[in-house]
C-alpha cells in the first residue's frame, strides 16, 4: 500500500509517534486514515484548502504542512492506545506534538491570509 496523504508520509508520522506505539495504529493502513483526517483538519483550522493547491506551493509552506500533518497524525497513533507507550510518556509526547501543531496552524493562517489577499 502506498502513502495516501498529500502532506506527509507514513515514515514521518512514525518518527514523530516514537517508540513502543501500538503496532496496529502505527501501520500504514491506519496512518493513511489518520493522515487524510489530519490534512482535512489543517484545511479547516486554517480556513484554506491547502490540499487543492499543494503542487503550486513553495518548499517552505510544504514543510510547515508536513510538520503540522505529521504532528497531528502522530497524536492519533499515540492516542490509539496510550498504555502501549505509558500514560505519562504518551501525554508528554502528545503535548509536544499538539504545541507544534498549533504553532504550524498559526503560521499557515498567516500564509493563507497573504495568499487570499494576493488572489483578490
Amino acid at each position: 500500500m502506498a502513502d495516501a496523504g498529500i502532506f506527509a508520509t507514513t515514515a514521518e508520522v512514525q518518527y514523530k509517534a516514537g517508540a513502543n506505539c501500538n503496532s496496529t495504529a502505527n501501520a500504514e493502513t491506519y496512518i493513511n486514515s489518520f493522515m487524510t483526517q489530519a490534512e482535512s483538519r489543517i484545511n479547516a483550522d486554517t480556513l484554506y484548502n491547502w490540499s487543492d493547491v499543494y503542487p503550486t506551493l513553495n518548499i517552505d509552506v510544504k514543510g510547515i504542512l508536513k510538520e503540522a500533518a505529521s504532528n497531528l497524525a502522530a497524536i492519533y497513533v499515540i492516542n490509539y492506545e496510550q498504555s502501549a507507550v505509558g500514560i505519562t510518556e504518551a501525554k508528554s509526547r502528545i503535548d509536544v506534538l499538539m504545541f507544534n501543531y498549533q504553532e504550524c496552524v498559526k503560521i499557515l493562517r498567516q500564509e493563507a491570509n497573504r495568499t487570499k489577499v494576493q488572489e483578490a
